[in-house]
C-alpha cells in the first residue's frame, strides 16, 4: 500500500479540458420569501475551488504527483479567481489559454441544510480559431516528453474537437503516453489509439446509441445484456484497450479486448453527493495505471477512491489518508 501510493507521488499528469470555476454559497434557510414560493438563503460563507477538468487535476494533488493542466479561461474577473484557486491546489497553468472574448464557465451553487437549493450556470460553448488550437497542440506536444499519463475531459463546451483530439493522442502515443477519455456524448470523435474511455452509465448508452430497458430495475451488470452489449459495442467503435463504465450504486464494469467483463461492486456506505465523483474515479484510475497497475486493479482503487467522495458535501477531491486507510482495509 505505502510503495502504491509512493509511486503515485512520483506520477506526472496532463490534464486537457474544459475548465470551469466551482463557486459555493454556503447558508442557512429559516423562512420562505414573500415575493415567491422560494427559501431565503441566509449566506454564511463562501468558497471557490478548480472545477471540470481543473476538478480532475485537484483530485490527483493530493498525492503529491505532478499535474498540469490545459483549457481555456476567459480575461474577466472570474478567470482571475479561476487562476488563483489552481495556485491554491498545486496545479500547472502554463498550458492554459486566456482569451478574451470567452467568459469564463463558472458554476455556482447555493447549499443550505446540507442540500443545494440551487445552482446557476454561466457557460457558453466556445470554439478556438484554428491559429489558437494548432498553438494548443504545440504546446501540449511540447509538455508530452514530461509526462506519464494525459486526461482528456470534454464537458461538451466547444475545446474538445476530432483534429485536436487525433493530435494530441498521435503525440502521446509517441511518447508512450498512457491516454485516457471523460467524453460527452453527441461529440463524434474516435478515440482510436487511447488506452481507456470512462464513460457513466446514460454516457455510456448514449454513445453506443443503445436504450437502457433496466436502468431502475436493478438487474445485475453481469446480467443486464443490452448493459454488456453496450460495453461491447463501445470497445469496438472506439477501438481503446478498455472501456471502464461507472454505474453508480452498482459500482463499475471493465470491458477489455481480451477477457470478460470485470464487475467492482460499489463500496460506498452513504451518498451525501455524487458531484465530481467522475472527477475522482478518472484522476484516480489513471494514477493508477501510471503507477503500474494493471486495469482491473486501477479500477478497483478508482472505485474506492469515488466511493469515498460521493460520502462528502460538493466537489471534494479524495485524499491520500483516506485512500491510505481504505487500501489498509481492504489488504486487511
Amino acid at each position: 500500500m505505502s510503495d502504491l501510493l509512493e509511486r503515485f507521488s512520483q506520477q506526472r499528469i496532463l490534464v486537457v479540458g474544459d475548465i470551469m470555476l466551482d463557486w459555493f454559497i454556503w447558508g442557512s434557510v429559516s423562512r420562505i420569501s414573500p415575493e415567491a414560493p422560494v427559501p431565503v438563503v441566509e449566506v454564511q460563507e463562501e468558497d471557490r475551488y478548480p472545477g471540470g477538468a481543473a476538478n480532475v487535476a485537484r483530485n490527483i494533488t493530493p498525492f503529491g504527483a505532478s499535474v498540469e493542466l490545459a483549457g481555456l479561461r476567459g480575461a474577466d474577473p472570474n478567470g482571475e479567481l479561476l487562476t488563483r484557486t489552481l495556485e491554491d491546489s498545486g496545479i500547472g497553468a502554463q498550458l492554459c489559454q486566456v482569451v478574451d472574448d470567452f467568459h469564463t464557465i463558472t458554476k455556482t451553487r447555493v447549499v443550505a441544510r446540507q442540500q443545494q437549493v440551487v445552482r446557476i450556470d454561466r457557460e457558453r460553448r466556445y470554439r478556438l480559431s484554428a491559429e489558437r488550437e494548432q498553438a494548443l497542440v504545440a504546446a501540449i506536444e511540447a509538455t508530452l516528453p514530461e509526462v506519464d499519463g494525459m486526461i482528456i475531459e470534454d464537458y461538451g463546451k466547444g475545446l474538445i474537437t476530432p483534429e485536436l483530439v487525433a493530435a494530441i493522442v498521435a503525440a502521446a502515443n509517441q511518447h508512450g503516453v498512457t491516454v485516457t477519455v471523460d467524453p460527452k456524448p453527441g461529440n463524434p470523435i474516435s478515440w482510436s489509439g487511447v488506452t481507456t474511455v470512462k464513460p457513466n452509465r446514460s454516457e455510456g448508452f448514449a454513445c453506443a446509441e443503445i436504450e437502457d430497458i433496466h436502468r431502475d430495475e436493478g438487474v445485475p451488470p453481469l446480467e443486464d445484456q443490452p448493459l454488456l452489449k453496450t460495453g461491447a459495442t463501445l470497445l469496438e467503435k472506439w477501438q481503446c484497450e478498455q472501456v471502464l463504465l461507472t454505474l453508480g450504486e452498482q459500482g463499475m464494469l471493465l470491458f477489455s479486448k481480451d477477457s470478460e467483463p470485470f464487475l467492482i461492486p460499489a463500496l460506498a456506505k452513504e451518498v451525501f453527493d455524487v458531484s465530481g465523483a467522475g472527477d475522482t474515479a478518472i484522476a484516480i484510475y489513471t494514477l493508477g495505471l501510471c503507477a503500474g497497475l494493471d486495469a482491473r486493479e486501477a479500477a478497483q482503487v478508482s472505485n474506492m477512491a469515488s466511493s469515498i467522495v460521493v460520502g462528502k458535501l460538493g466537489t471534494s477531491p479524495i485524499e491520500k489518508a483516506e485512500l491510505a486507510e481504505a487500501l489498509a482495509a481492504e489488504i486487511q
